[in-house]
Parts: structure tokens; C-alpha cells; sequence
């Protein structure tokens, strides 16, 4: 059973900000089905989240079955959760959706195991038609049931629902709450159901309303228009503005000792209820090891499967290269020579000294900038890696979170996926350009800061991706990250010494390319990019170093962004 009393939540916990559920009272035994109804923001979902462990009160208790919601001793699984939004990857299909659901709460199941138990679920849940249907193709009903039959394969004993019959016909909202009533009763579960529709109040065998954060009823729904003095119950939206919030919850508290004494009737104890047919004991939940696998191998799967972005990346795997080796497909302009002969013709000198000047200029700013441009295009290739990688699936973390998934797995996964890209990539800008253009110096040496500038904007813009708000936001920050890269690098124009001392240590493409010319140090181009480079150069081992800590800076923002949970996005 689930108990709450005097639960009082505020907006930001603490005493000056304003209630968002006032001292609300009340248990649902299990086999029950409940509707929390009330006009939009009398804080239904805000109590839905509170009792999933999502919000914290600030007064009051939780308490399901004996144990506070908030206790170590809870087990995650105990508690399913279905919000408002989409939680299924709309490029798996149904079937595919459970499963990954079932590798990631459970383990010790086989793969035929795990077959037999998704096609049970949407047996359950009435879509197993739709089994071999993407997700992005579903209907909202049935989207809806596949929402459900993702959160019953750990059999959660108390499950709440928030609006999962919004936007949907008649006959959809009727289905699902048919469907729902048969879980809680043949599971004997608790379910606790937050809508707004008044028609099919009947299906329920309870109803609690909210009005302005207060309890202003919660009994069976065959009274509820007796109640409220209504001809029928889809009038009492009409009569809750009538009196305040705090009226009705005063005329609540005098009136459910009534109703109290009627629930100690059906809470006496009786003889255990079988399970309904086919639930099953759930597995073992799954360690971090597998649930790492099993997101490593879903990634992959979606990424082949979206042939949109598939062609995308492609494109720019392949096509970032061939900008470079257009500016250097007649090859590289030679290194001139100074002669050493001291001639008597002053005139002459000047002659071969300002063609030496010029030719040495221009080889040199050909090499430096062929470096640079490489750097910051790997650098927007690691931007569009990852700065949606994690915000635009937000939503999905966190729910896979609140059912048990380990951050470390879910940021290890995304860490793996990413780093075959950023290896690829640069290995190919790498090879082709020097291919190309008969780039000189050591490959490997230039590879190791091309793959490190890649790494470490990929890097940061995951740890971006897991802070921002939504995914365009996270986009638009690392493209700007992006662009301040090439005018602070200082590699085309010189910062001043101050700002330049500032900025450096953050300017990943100043390392790259930095590192990147010390790859030319036995060629003859070294020596004359000494007259087109504007700022110092730093050493190779050091360069290493700072991208490594850029590497590391941003993997730690994805982590703490990872643990900072926000339901909102």
C-alpha cells in the first residue's frame, strides 16, 4: 500500500517559496486503480513525481509498504514511471524498444528468454501487431501501450502514469484505461493515474482531486457528484472555483473519516492473490558491465539504421578532407634558397632577398594554415559528434536512470561509440591530405594532435550536450565554441600578451596546430614558419598534455551533467 501523510512540497524547498502540494493525506492499497484529477496546475503532476522520488517534499512522508520513498533499502524496481513524453528510440521497433528495456533492468535472461518476454508484454499491452513497427511510426495509442509494456518488464508493484491518455480519441483513452485496470487488479498493483478526462471516471476504483495544490477528495468515483453537489462528475471542474483552494480541503478533512472507515474494511487482511498469467519473478537487475554492452550496441544500431544521418557524417568524413587538398592541388610552393655567395651587386642582393622573403612567406603560410584549417574543421567534426548525443535524448536518460541505469555505463557507452568516429575521422583527414597534397613531416606525430583536437572537442561538446537545457541549445553553444576556436587560437593574428596568456589554455586548436608544426621540425618549412607564425610555439609533450586535460575537462562535464536530473527537457 502506498501512504502518504501531510506531504507538503514546495516550489525550490525551502520555507519563503510558495507550496506546490499542501499537506496531502492518504493511502492506495494495492489491486486498485486510481485517477488524480484536478484543473491544470492544481499539482497532479507534481505529485506523481514527488511519490517516483522525482521532486522531494518538504514535510511529510512517503512510505509504500512500510518503507519510506526515499530509503536506501528501496529497491528502484519497485517503482515503474510513465511521464508525458515519448520515452521509446523512435528508430528501434516495438519489439526491439522492450527488449532493450528488458537488457537493461534484468539480466540472466537469454536471448530466446528475452524474445518470449517482449512478445508476452505486447501481448499484454495489446500491440503485438505493431511488434516489427518503428517506434517514430506508431500511433499515439499505440505509442502509449508500448510506453507501458517498457515499464511493466521489471513487474513494478506501484506504478504511476502521468497523462498517458492525453491527446488521445475516445475509444484510445477507453482502451488504455481498461488495460491499466486490468494491471492493477489481476497484479494486484497499485496504479496511480494523473488525467484530465471526466468521461470514463467508472473504470476507476478510486479518484483523488487537487485544486491548487490542496486534497479536495479522494474516494470511490460513484460519489464524487454527490460530493461536490453536481448533477454528474464532469461538472465538478465548473464547481471547484467556486471556493478556494484551502475551503475545500477543510470541507475534506471533515467529511473522509467517513471514507476511511469504509477503506479499513477492504485494507483488512486477506489471503494473497496469485499473480495474473504470465507475469514472471523479475531477473536480477543489470550490472554496469552489461547495461554499458547493450547501450553500445543499440547506439550502433541506430546510427546504421538513421541512413539520414548515416550519409550526413559520411559526407563530412569525406568531403572536410577535400576542402583541405583544394587548396594545395598543385602541391606545396617550394621552400626557396638564399644564396650564400656574397655578390658586389647590392641591387641584386635585395632582388634575391626579397624573393627569398617572399617565397619562404608563402610556403610558410601554406603549411601553417593547411594545419590550422585541418584542426578546425576535426574541431566542427567533434562539435557535430556529440552536442546532441546526449540532449536529444535527454528525456530517455532520465527515465532509464529513475529504473536503475548507471550514469557511469550510459557516459562510458557514449565515450566508446564516440571515440570509433573521432578515430576514423581523423586517421582519414590524416591520410588523404597527405596524400593529396604531399603534406611533409612525421604522419603519426600529426595524427596523435589531429585525433587529440577531435577528441577534445568531442569531448567537450558531450559534456555541453549533458548540461544544456534542450538540444538546440547545445548545438548553437558548441558552434559557437567552434567559432571563437580559429580568432583566439592566435594562429592568424596575435592576441595581446595578456589576453593571450588568459585564453590559451582553453583554445584547444592553438595545441593542435601547435603541436601539429612541431611535426615539420626536420623539414625545411620549419625553418621559414618562423616569418608567418604571429604567437610562440609550444612543445610537442605539452601540447599532448592540454588536450588530454581538455579530453578529460569535458568527459567530467558530461558526468556532472549526467548526475544533475531534469525531467524538463
Amino acid at each position: 500500500m502506498l501512504e502518504l501523510r501531510e506531504t507538503t512540497v514546495v516550489a525550490e524547498n525551502s520555507p519563503d517559496s510558495p507550496e506546490l502540494l499542501s499537506k496531502i493525506s492518504g493511502f492506495f492499497p494495492r489491486g486498485e486503480l486510481c485517477a488524480l484529477l484536478g484543473p491544470s496546475g492544481s499539482g497532479k503532476t507534481t505529485l506523481i513525481r514527488t511519490i517516483a522520488g522525482i521532486s522531494d517534499p518538504a514535510e511529510g512522508s512517503l512510505r509504500w509498504e512500510g518503507v519510506n520513498l526515499d530509503s536506501p533499502d528501496l529497491d528502484s524496481l519497485q517503482i515503474g514511471y510513465v511521464p508525458q513524453f515519448t520515452i521509446s528510440r523512435e528508430n528501434l521497433t516495438a519489439e526491439e524498444n522492450v527488449i532493450l528495456t528488458l537488457r537493461l533492468r534484468t539480466s540472466g535472461l537469454e536471448k530466446d528468454q528475452l524474445t518470449e518476454r517482449a512478445a508476452e508484454l505486447l501481448r499484454l499491452t495489446g500491440i503485438e501487431s505493431a511488434a516489427t513497427t518503428l517506434s517514430k511510426n506508431l500511433s499515439g495509442g499505440q505509442r502509449r501501450r508500448l510506453a507501458l509494456a517498457m515499464e511493466l518488464v521489471s513487474e513494478p508493484p506501484l506504478l504511476l502514469c502521468d497523462e498517458v491518455t492525453s491527446g488521445l480519441d475516445a475509444r484510445s483513452e477507453r482502451e488504455i484505461l481498461e488495460l491499466l485496470a486490468r494491471i492493477a487488479h489481476e497484479g494486484r498493483r497499485t496504479v496511480l493515474v494523473v488525467t484530465h478526462g471526466l468521461r470514463d471516471l467508472h473504470a476507476f476504483d478510486k479518484v483523488a482531486v487537487l485544486i491548487g495544490g490542496h486534497l479536495a477528495y479522494h474516494g470511490p468515483p460513484g460519489t464524487l457528484a454527490h460530493y461536490f453537489r453536481v448533477e454528474n462528475a464532469e461538472e465538478i471542474f465548473d464547481r471547484l472555483p467556486q471556493r478556494t483552494p484551502e475551503e475545500w480541503h477543510a470541507s475534506w478533512v471533515k467529511h473522509r473519516e467517513y471514507f476511511d472507515k469504509e477503506d479499513a474494511v477492504k485494507l483488512a487482511p486477506k489471503p494473497k492473490m496469485p499473480l495474473a498469467p504470465g507475469a514472471v519473478k523479475p531477473a536480477p537487475a543489470a550490472p554496469p558491465l552489461s547495461q554499458f554492452a547493450t547501450l553500445l550496441a543499440t547506439r550502433w544500431k541506430i546510427f546504421f539504421r538513421d541512413r539520414g544521418n548515416l550519409f550526413l557524417q559520411l559526407g563530412l568524413i569525406l568531403g572536410f578532407p577535400l576542402v583541405v587538398s583544394i587548396f594545395a592541388l598543385d602541391g606545396l610552393p617550394p621552400v626557396p634558397s638564399l644564396n650564400a655567395e656574397m655578390s658586389d651587386n647590392v641591387v641584386r642582393q635585395l632582388t634575391e632577398a626579397r624573393i627569398f622573403t617572399e617565397g619562404a612567406s608563402k610556403a610558410g603560410s601554406v603549411v601553417s594554415g593547411l594545419i590550422l584549417l585541418q584542426v578546425i574543421l576535426l574541431a566542427l567534426l567533434g562539435a557535430n559528434n556529440s552536442a546532441r548525443e546526449i540532449s536529444g535524448e535527454r528525456a530517455i536518460f532520465e527515465k532509464e536512470r529513475f529504473a536503475g541505469l548507471n550514469p557511469g555505463a550510459y557516459i562510458a557507452s557514449k565515450a566508446a561509440f564516440l571515440a570509433v568516429l573521432v578515430i576514423f575521422q581523423s586517421i582519414w583527414m590524416t591520410l588523404f591530405v597527405r596524400t593529396t597534397a604531399h603534406f611533409p613531416g612525421e604522419a603519426a606525430a600529426q595524427f596523435v594532435f589531429f585525433f587529440l583536437v577531435n577528441a577534445a572537442l568531442t569531448s567537450i561538446c558531450l559534456g555541453i550536450s549533458a548540461l544544456a537545457r534542450s538540444a538546440d541549445q547545445a548545438s548553437l553553444i558548441s558552434v559557437y565554441l567552434v567559432g571563437f576556436q580559429l580568432p583566439l587560437s592566435g594562429a592568424v593574428l596575435a592576441l595581446p600578451s595578456g589576453i593571450d596568456a588568459a585564453l590559451r589554455p582553453f583554445i584547444a586548436a592553438y595545441w593542435a596546430w601547435s603541436g601539429a608544426l612541431q611535426s615539420l621540425h626536420d623539414t625545411r618549412f620549419y625553418d621559414v614558419l618562423e616569418l608567418v607564425i604571429p604567437t610562440t610555439l609550444s612543445s610537442s609533450a605539452l601540447c599532448i598534455w592540454v588536450l588530454l586535460l581538455h579530453v578529460a575537462f569535458g568527459i567530467f562535464l558530461a558526468w556532472v551533467g549526467c548526475l544533475r536530473a531534469n525531467w524538463s527537457r
